[in-house]
């Protein structure tokens, strides 16, 4: 058995948190599927961030998912995709299951999104879905862009955001 190339905190066991190439890794899930998923600047952050999300986790599946999720991202390749068991209303899903479709490497504007899910003019909308997103990476709504191809907003940050597209070969000059 070798050791991962990611850095487990000390209290993985209670935990489940890695530090990866993007940041601080946070992730709960359950036997349905990941119900959380959070970058952060540190292991204290994305131990806050987990313990904010609530106490939809179970330990096997989380280190599971966690595991696949950080062995993708300290090895460059793409996010699993995992079952996702996130919590969020039936327009947030119709949104999420349109950002699972975007390929690595690929992005949508919020007006691409919106006509994409039947719902022409609502890019608004389909940002506050995009922030609403609790599973950053599995639900990857770092894809979703403005129409003139700035970056927008991202909750873990744009920076982080702006790495992210990189690492999948998707910035463009005006990203």
């Amino acid at each position: 058995m070798h050791d991962p190339p990611y850095a487990y905190p000390e209290r993985m066991t209670h935990d489940p948190v890695a530090e990866t190439p993007p940041g601080w890794l946070a992730l709960a899930a359950t036997r349905e599927g990941v119900t959380f998923v959070a970058l952060a600047d540190s292991a204290d952050d994305a131990r806050a961030d987990l313990a904010a999300a609530g106490p939809a986790r179970e330990p096997v599946a989380s280190r599971a998912a966690l595991d696949a999720v950080a062995d993708a991202l300290a090895a460059g390749r793409p996010v699993p995709d995992l079952a996702c068991a996130a919590a969020g209303t039936e327009f947030q899903w119709t949104v999420w299951r349109a950002l699972r479709a975007i390929p690595p490497g690929e992005t949508r504007s919020y007006a691409e999104l919106a006509d994409a899910i039947g719902r022409p003019g609502a890019h608004r909308a389909v940002a506050g879905a995009c922030a609403a997103n609790p599973v950053a990476l599995i639900v990857p709504c770092h894809r979703a862009v403005r129409r003139d191809g700035g970056l927008g907003g991202y909750r873990w940050g744009l920076p982080r955001k702006r790495a992210l597209l990189a690492r999948e070969g998707a910035l463009t000059g005006a990203a």
